[in-house]
């Protein structure tokens, strides 16, 4: 095998193994190809996909953020009571709700930039701070969304999901972010090196709050989507969520020690998850079994990005 083709195979590795479960699973069930649960797999895999196409930004700078979760849930929460109960026009309500999700980033980046917290105490405490106000807010109960948002959930002509149309916007809005922006080699220089990064003229805990700015952004967009889905906000939605979200990230290739990811390679990765998901529900496999298998490929994808590091250094 030359030099080149076994580059192809490192940095597309989650492609290739999306395209052999999916062969697998086509060959195991008659009704996995068919256009309709293909369609289905999209929908499944689009909240996760815009959760984590926000988290990828966060993990190419080495950080986490585990409050994408509960920050989706607070922002729907928040567009469903601004427009629902209190009367706010619903184009208003979606940007205060916009707003919501980056506000949370902002708060993670000032913890985590200025009060040296780490990433993972600040954005666990975060995720309970979000999920609280969003039970506070809600009273516990679900808000009806507004009928011009709750059509996101729909399909256009009957056929194709909007929830799809919505993560491939996302994905190409990360993929131009991350490719051709200031703000994208900046995380890819944190994430590689952030004193090397701040000695090369880079305003590190700037480039932070936008990092995770993003990622709160990211977030709110997929709580409109889910609740959309759902026809209603939940203040109990999009839980756990954010494990998925970083799971898609380190499958699509991305490695926890940062400087390394890609906005295709993380849709890759949440389309894995969401095949596995599916195929196993084709295949009748018990829930229980279905988060060991997930589970197992989620330690694989690390021992790979391990072992990929130690033989690089």
């Amino acid at each position: 095998m030359s030099s080149r083709t076994k580059v192809w195979f490192s940095e597309n590795g989650a492609l290739v193994a999306l395209v052999v479960l999916a062969v697998a699973l086509s060959l195991l069930s008659s009704d996995f190809l068919s256009v309709s649960n293909l369609l289905n797999v999209g929908v499944q895999a689009a909240v996760t996909a815009i959760l984590a196409f926000g988290a990828t930004f966060v993990i190419i700078t080495a950080g986490i953020d585990l409050s994408v979760g509960s920050v989706a849930a607070l922002s729907a929460i928040t567009l469903a009571y601004l427009s629902t109960t209190s009367g706010l026009p619903w184009p208003l309500a979606t940007v205060i709700a916009l707003a919501v999700g980056v506000v949370c980033g902002l708060a993670n980046a000032a913890l985590i930039a200025y009060g040296k917290l780490p990433p993972f105490i600040a954005t666990l405490a975060m995720l309970g701070i979000a999920r609280g106000l969003a039970l506070v807010i809600s009273q516990g109960s679900p808000i009806a969304m507004p009928d011009a948002v709750s059509h996101v959930g729909d399909t256009i002509g009957g056929y194709l999901p909007i929830p799809v149309i919505v993560m491939v916007v996302m994905g190409l809005i990360a993929a131009v972010i991350l490719n051709r922006t200031y703000p994208g080699r900046a995380m890819y220089a944190i994430g590689g090196n952030e004193e090397a990064a701040r000695l090369s003229g880079i305003k590190v805990n700037r480039q932070k709050l936008v990092t995770y700015a993003l990622s709160g952004g990211f977030a709110a967009v997929a709580g409109i989507v889910l609740a959309s889905r759902l026809a209603s906000a939940q203040p109990q939605a999009a839980a756990g969520y954010e494990l998925d979200a970083i799971a898609a990230v380190v499958i699509g290739g991305a490695s926890l020690s940062g400087g390394k990811g890609r906005a295709f390679g993380t849709f890759v990765g949440a389309l894995i998850l969401a095949v596995l998901r599916n195929g196993l529900n084709l295949l009748s496999v018990s829930a229980f079994w279905q988060q060991v298998v997930i589970g197992v490929v989620i330690a694989l994808a690390v021992l790979v990005d391990t072992l990929r590091r130690r033989s690089s250094n």
